[in-house]
């Protein structure tokens, strides 16, 4: 079954956090698709990984942008994989019912939303019914990520 990873967001927000995931994923050779719970979600995403640091830029993108099989990290509010990835980011609380097509799969949530952690845990019960095996990390005061639990 596919790994799915919690990443408990509580010291940086989604668009900080995202980047440097993203980056990790690139740097081992991974394809991405970032699954966001909106559109509107999806141009802010498509616009913070432009410019989440100065000198430096994630290659991505999103439907407006063209051919998925050109990028490396894809961009959507859909259920989708046009890009071949093999990872899957879903935040937002968004959730795909293709997680069995990656190899891995990241659910990123606000820690400071008592909504979300709800809506997490919900996930968290899912998923583990149905076999995956699941990750919690939780941030460190630095921003990086410890494992917590598995499950």
């Amino acid at each position: 079954m596919t790994q799915i990873g919690f990443y408990h967001l509580t010291r940086l927000s989604l668009d900080q956090a995202l980047p440097k995931l993203l980056d990790k994923a690139l740097a081992a050779g991974h394809r991405a698709v970032v699954l966001a719970g909106s559109a509107e979600r999806v141009d802010d995403l498509n616009e913070r990984l432009w410019t989440f640091e100065p000198e430096s830029w994630i290659p991505h993108g999103a439907a407006r942008d063209g051919d998925p099989a050109l990028q490396p990290i894809w961009l959507t509010d859909r259920d989708e994989n046009p890009n071949e990835a093999t990872i899957l980011v879903m935040c937002d609380g968004a959730r795909s019912e293709a997680v069995e097509g990656f190899a891995r799969c990241l659910d990123l949530f606000d820690g400071n939303d008592p909504d979300a952690v709800q809506a997490a845990r919900e996930r968290w019960k899912d998923w583990k019914a149905a076999g995956h095996e699941l990750v919690y990390y939780q941030q460190t005061e630095r921003g990086g990520w410890e494992e917590k639990a598995r499950g």
